[in-house]
């Protein structure tokens, strides 16, 4: 469920590459730099033995239902390793003509498949299901025009907050951010052994999360040129925001996942937890002994009355350009994020899936918090308001790199949040130059 970092394209095959002209038709191997079609010729309902790359876990369950369904279109289950490795040898794989046909794919490492030319446009070929999601999630999928991949699961961020303590100590669940802050400073003055959250500074999915709430957007492809924003408006108030708590002392700067932060979760010292849809999961194994008094509610805005959310995490399915069954894989993509029996599935193995009409499948909240009945219905209201990043940029591991490298440093200096955004904007501007990208602004 953790933050993960994407690889980059390569320099050597990435210079030439732009959004604008992405994928490889049906009659190249990937190497090209011709634009892929949208529509897919041939016949989706022809035999075929499709390849499929995942590396969530129990995804096999799905696989079998869809074999038992279509016993002459098999789908063989590879089970892979995620995040810059499996990228690496994705694009590895496409070069040298082996690639799967099917790729589980996470959002931020499509600009870095789709510059290289190893994604099929899909835009045609799964249009029929695009009101099956909302609009913010599609988004993540889609580049200059054309759709990638279809969203499968996805990590609409909300608050955790434990209820018995609030109670206990006369607290008001936050709907601002403003609200939050008074409210960090109230728990120092009412209980100085306990604190409202702390802020990880290695998690840059997390921090990206924020900034989408705040309206960023750090890439933008422009007639085929990038425009980097790292340190937009929007950025700078959230690390701002972030860095006025942490440096006055009002939040703890420690990183969460370790023993002492699964300790404080559980104990009661930290009492809050900005987090994704997925975190109930998390606490139950991080915070057993805190079962049933974990509350969730929607992130703070920043404006009173606005309803927006970020996203951390998610994944999407999408399809090798070099595939040489493309009609049948397509159909396998539509179906395994689209298909009500494929989302009871994926939900049964821990996934949140993107499709609407999954989420509203869940109306039995997790056992860990089981005292907040509606916990999936107001997660499927959470998830409607979410927004991503207009688009992802090419070297996205560069920007979290960055900004993990950073930002932990930051927090021991007790300086600026804010600054560091333009030290990142400046490696990232820096790095895509380096690869031979054309870059506007800086």
């Amino acid at each position: 469920m953790r933050r993960r970092t994407f690889l980059t394209a390569s320099a050597a095959s990435a210079a030439a590459l732009l959004l604008s002209a992405c994928g490889a038709d049906d009659s190249t191997s990937g190497e090209g730099d011709q634009a892929a079609p949208s529509r897919i010729a041939g016949d989706e309902n022809a035999p075929a033995t499709i390849v499929f790359w995942s590396w969530a876990e129990n995804i096999q369950k799905v696989v079998d239902l869809w074999n038992r369904k279509n016993p002459t279109q098999q789908v063989k289950l590879s089970g892979q390793a995620a995040s810059d490795e499996l990228i690496a040898k994705f694009l590895t794989a496409v070069k040298a003509g082996n690639a799967p046909d099917v790729l589980q794919a996470e959002y931020q490492s499509l600009p870095t498949l789709i510059t290289n030319n190893a994604l099929q446009d899909l835009t045609s070929a799964i249009a029929p299901i695009k009101s099956s999601f909302p609009q913010g999630t599609w988004d993540l999928t889609s580049f200059g025009g054309a759709t990638y991949a279809v969203p499968q699961d996805v990590g609409p961020m909300m608050l955790f907050y434990r209820a018995d303590i609030f109670e206990k100590m006369g607290l008001k669940v936050p709907t601002t951010w403003e609200e939050f802050g008074a409210l960090a400073e109230t728990v120092r003055s009412k209980d100085p052994k306990r604190y409202l959250t702390t802020f990880s500074p290695g998690d840059a999915g997390w921090l990206a999360g924020f900034a989408q709430q705040a309206g960023a957007n750090w890439w933008a492809n422009e007639n085929g040129s990038w425009k980097v924003a790292v340190n937009d408006p929007a950025t700078q108030k959230m690390l701002g925001f972030w860095g006025q708590l942490v440096n006055s002392g009002a939040i703890l700067g420690d990183p969460m996942y370790t023993p002492q932060w699964n300790s404080q979760m559980n104990d009661g010292t930290i009492i809050a937890w900005p987090s994704a849809v997925w975190g109930a999961g998390v606490l139950a194994g991080v915070a057993p002994s805190s079962k049933g008094k974990w509350r969730m509610a929607p992130l703070p805005q920043w404006s009173a009355g606005e309803q927006v959310t970020g996203f951390w995490g998610g994944s999407s399915t999408a399809i090798s350009a070099t595939s040489k069954q493309k009609p049948q894989a397509a159909k396998f993509a539509r179906w395994i994020s689209s298909d009500p029996e494929a989302l009871k599935v994926l939900i049964e193995i821990g996934l949140y899936p993107s499709a609407l009409a999954g989420q509203s499948m869940l109306d039995v909240a997790p056992d860990f918090m089981s005292e907040q009945a509606d916990y999936y219905k107001s997660a499927a209201e959470i998830a409607k308001t979410a927004r991503g990043f207009s688009s992802w940029g090419p070297n996205t591991n560069v920007t979290y790199g960055a900004f993990e490298n950073l930002m932990p440093k930051a927090v021991r200096g007790k300086s600026d949040f804010a600054a560091v955004a333009a030290q990142v904007q400046q490696q990232s501007v820096a790095d895509l130059k380096k690869q031979g990208y054309q870059v506007v602004g800086g």
